[in-house]
């Protein structure tokens, strides 16, 4: 009975920050903070995180295939401090920058397009993924883990690998 309240909790709380990470994303993007100077230096650390979690997620899948849970479990946290850490400094950067618009011409605009809209949908989408499947293993439901985590992997990793290639398609144009 106890572990049915305690899936519950997590449930609300799956839901609460499934929802509330992606609105304060949206309202926190669209405040300037007035008189600071421009946080410039943050894009290429931020985009490094998202290579690093891209690494880790590959190597977290390699351990816990080979059957090493301990691994697995240490990069998996990891990955999800990072993507905190991700979260704080793409926010900080935007509310101290004006957008950087991109000036590629021709096909590759619409390549660079693509890939952003499907990186930013699937960024709110893997929000709620990442917590179920964190909840499941913390929970010791082990098969329900393993099941959602086989969705939850290639999206958190298309999202991590899609972060650095919007950087390096859109770096050349910070100002």
């Amino acid at each position: 009975m106890e572990n049915t309240k305690l899936e519950n909790r997590y449930r609300i709380w799956t839901w609460i920050l499934s929802i509330a990470i992606p609105v304060a994303v949206a309202v926190l993007f669209r405040v300037r903070i007035p008189n600071v100077e421009p946080l410039d230096f943050l894009p290429p650390i931020y985009a490094g995180i998202n290579a690093a979690t891209a690494i880790l997620l590959i190597l977290a899948v390699i351990r816990i295939k080979k059957g090493d849970r301990f691994f697995h479990e240490i990069f998996m946290k990891i990955c999800i401090v990072l993507s905190l850490l991700f979260l704080v400094m793409y926010v900080a950067y935007h509310m101290t920058s004006d957008p950087t618009p991109y000036g590629g011409e021709g096909t590759l605009k619409y390549v660079y397009y693509a890939i952003l809209v499907s990186h930013i949908i699937l960024s709110i989408t893997v929000v709620p993924f990442v917590l179920v499947t964190y909840v499941r293993a913390s929970l010791g439901k082990f098969p329900q883990h393993k099941k959602i985590a086989k969705i939850t992997f290639p999206i958190w990793l298309y999202v991590a690998v899609t972060g650095v290639i919007v950087y390096i398609m859109i770096s050349p144009y910070y100002a």
